[in-house]
């Protein structure tokens, strides 16, 4: 009798640490195959079929729809470069340049995937009209109230995710540093 309540009392902990972990994973996400440059985050493998399991589930329970490998890779950042989140209420600066790429967009999220609402209905800027500098370079502000440039409206949320997604760019799989893939600085400026 002992050796039977042992056996099961095993299994049931095994069956909650796995089941856990797998929750964990599915919605967390893993570090497997994570290329970080700065704030940004991306998952080069996860628009091919040699996605891993773990990135698979993850992707299976958000909905989305990744970037293709062949396509291009999509960045994400929910922290400015001093690893504080980013914060609707603040005014924060996306700036610099971005790596090679044929067209790029950047679009700010809530924390549950869906579009920013605002008066404007501006979501987010390509890379085919944002102001730029002399030098290439461009400046975003990311703020709840109007600001001259290019300003993306944050609608006073409390937490957002901004999204740069590259199409037709060398960054991938094998980029590993910001020397590889020079993405923009993300800093908060101010807050209330």
């Amino acid at each position: 009798m002992r050796l039977v309540f042992v056996t099961l009392l095993a299994l049931l902990i095994a069956s909650a640490i796995g089941l856990g972990s797998t929750y964990m994973t599915a919605t967390k996400g893993t570090e497997i195959g994570t290329l970080k440059i700065g704030a940004w985050t991306a998952r080069p493998k996860t628009g091919n079929a040699d996605v891993d399991p773990y990135s698979r589930a993850t992707i299976v329970r958000s909905g989305e729809l990744p970037v293709g490998t062949g396509d291009g890779v999509a960045f994400t950042a929910t922290t400015d470069d001093g690893n504080k989140p980013l914060d609707g209420r603040c005014d924060v600066v996306v700036s610099g340049v971005t790596p090679a790429a044929r067209f790029w967009t950047l679009t700010l999220y809530n924390t549950k995937g869906q579009l920013v609402a605002n008066t404007l209905q501006r979501y987010g800027f390509t890379s085919q009209e944002v102001i730029r500098g002399a030098d290439g370079s461009f400046e975003v502000r990311v703020a709840s109230r109007a600001r001259s440039g290019n300003w993306l409206p944050t609608g006073g949320i409390e937490r957002y995710a901004l999204m740069m997604r590259l199409y037709d760019t060398p960054v991938g799989v094998a980029t590993r540093t910001q020397r590889d893939a020079p993405m923009p600085q993300i800093s908060t400026v101010g807050c209330p």
